[in-house]
């Protein structure tokens, strides 16, 4: 009797993932043995910016830890309650740059789309945590208006893909986009700005990497971890397999009080990084957002930071020290990339 094949077991899709992601901080404290912490998690934040997670993030974080990185980062602290002045709804001018329905024009030469409001992770930082994501979806209606206002602006000839997530739509509805810029003879490049395949590399699929590796552009993608620990072996072959498709990977990240605000972790980020096969691109100052301050990390100690990083890593492991300022030409370098 010949016996019949036993077909491979196939990893979860990630679909079903992100539908399994942890929403109760209850939960999520009981999971890392930090019970205690509940007294501290803000009712009101939770509220407006609920917690999400994904469990194999939730996974990397280190059991009865409360200063652990990667759970300061999405839990709701009552720190987020405080009136700050100086932090406001929309600090970077998004709404002062608007072009079509999910268009932000800020730039010469490229337009950012906000392809969705969705993400698989809350990062409690989030700089767009209060944008009007129901009004401003450039996906909405089969992306028409981004598509219209693209054209109308032919001096456009990088996209970028935002959101929220935009690794968060479907493939298809991906693709459906991308069918439509093949007939805009000036896109000359793709990017795409996403924290997927860190929090949830399931994402890079069969048919996502089918659908990138066919795009007729240069493709970057923007990736975020703001700590090494985020980093694991499945992030690792998810950044290969984006490689092997031709992706330039990137990462940003932003410097967060009681996160990554030592040169150790900043050292050892880059060098993570790097390893797995994206270069650090930009370490970005806190966007003054309400309900973020405690994250801050004053600028003088910013740049003495980066300056000691500087002395420690080879140039090329260096992230661009950056602010973003409303109504600027560019982001605004700090420490040694402004003065080079």
């Amino acid at each position: 009797m010949i016996p019949v094949p036993v077909p491979a077991r196939q990893p979860a899709a990630w679909q079903a993932l992100w539908r399994d992601a942890i929403r109760d901080p209850a939960e999520l404290l009981s999971l890392v043995g930090l019970d205690a912490l509940a007294a501290r998690v803000s009712a009101p934040a939770s509220a407006h910016f609920p917690l999400r997670v994904p469990r194999g993030y939730a996974a990397r974080m280190r059991h009865g830890d409360p200063a652990d990185p990667l759970l300061r980062q999405v839990l709701p602290f009552d720190d987020e309650d405080r009136m700050v002045p100086g932090f406001g709804l929309d600090a970077v001018g998004d709404g002062a740059a608007k072009g079509g329905t999910g268009v932000i024009h800020k730039y010469d030469g490229r337009a950012l789309l906000i392809a969705t409001g969705s993400c698989a992770i809350h990062c409690r930082y989030c700089f767009r945590r209060h944008f009007p994501y129901a009004e401003e979806t450039a996906a909405a209606a089969g992306w028409a208006s981004a598509l219209d206002y693209l054209r109308a602006n032919p001096t456009v000839r990088e996209v970028i893909l935002s959101g929220g997530d935009p690794l968060s739509l479907a493939t298809l509805k991906l693709a459906e986009l991308t069918d439509a810029l093949r007939g805009l003879p000036q896109v000359a490049r793709l990017r795409l700005h996403t924290r997927l395949p860190v929090v949830l590399p399931e994402r890079v699929d069969t048919p996502f990497l089918d659908w990138i590796s066919a795009l007729p552009w240069p493709i970057a993608m923007v990736v975020h971890a703001n700590h090494a620990n985020e980093i694991d072996g499945a992030v690792r072959a998810a950044f290969a397999d984006l490689r092997r498709a031709g992706v330039h990977l990137l990462n940003q990240a932003v410097l967060l009080r009681g996160v990554n605000d030592t040169l150790d972790a900043q050292a050892h980020l880059a060098e993570a990084l790097f390893d797995a096969g994206a270069l650090p691109y930009y370490l970005h100052v806190l966007d003054r957002v309400h309900g973020t301050a405690h994250f801050e990390v004053p600028e003088d100690e910013a740049l003495a930071l980066h300056r000691a990083l500087h002395a420690r890593l080879p140039g090329y492991l260096l992230p661009r020290l950056a602010r973003e300022e409303p109504g600027m030409a560019g982001k605004t370098l700090l420490g040694p990339a402004a003065a080079s």
